[in-house]
């Protein structure tokens, strides 16, 4: 029997899956399906999946991050490891914070509003730190 802490970490990462795949179909991105168990996870924090590319079978074409985080998705041209991709959700977060903290709108990210933003700031500022410390963390690394 499976221990309830697994089962639950299970049907967490079944509704993320679920939830990016709905994601991508509101950005009207076409692919070749979403990975069946992220790359790399931490348990209610955040879930790095491979979204495979139309064009180009068998090869990585995005990758997505969900959780409790922005769900976004970014191409693989930018980053062809995972470690690229969470290096690339920190640096974008941390820019937007930036642009949060100055009272100045991103010109590409948007999030809540600006009454939220002092917020918002310190704490998507936060969840960029646990993805760039995931990133640098050779232990997290070793299995994959």
């Amino acid at each position: 029997m499976s221990d309830p802490s697994e089962i639950e970490e299970e049907n967490w990462l079944a509704d993320e899956r679920r939830k990016v795949l709905e994601y991508l179909d509101l950005q009207g991105c076409e692919h070749a399906g979403v990975s069946e168990w992220p790359v790399v996870h931490i348990f209610e924090d955040f879930a790095l999946w491979e979204v495979q590319s139309p064009i180009h079978r068998g090869r990585i074409g995005w990758w997505v991050i969900s959780g409790d985080v922005p769900t976004d998705y970014m191409s693989s041209k930018d980053g062809e490891h995972p470690r690229d991709a969470l290096r690339y959700f920190s640096k974008q977060w941390r820019d937007v914070a930036d642009h949060m903290k100055r009272g100045k709108e991103h010109p590409v990210y948007h999030f809540g509003s600006p009454a939220e933003w002092p917020e918002l700031a310190p704490m998507l500022e936060f969840r960029a730190d646990v993805l760039a410390d995931c990133a640098d963390d050779d232990e997290v690394w070793e299995e994959n």
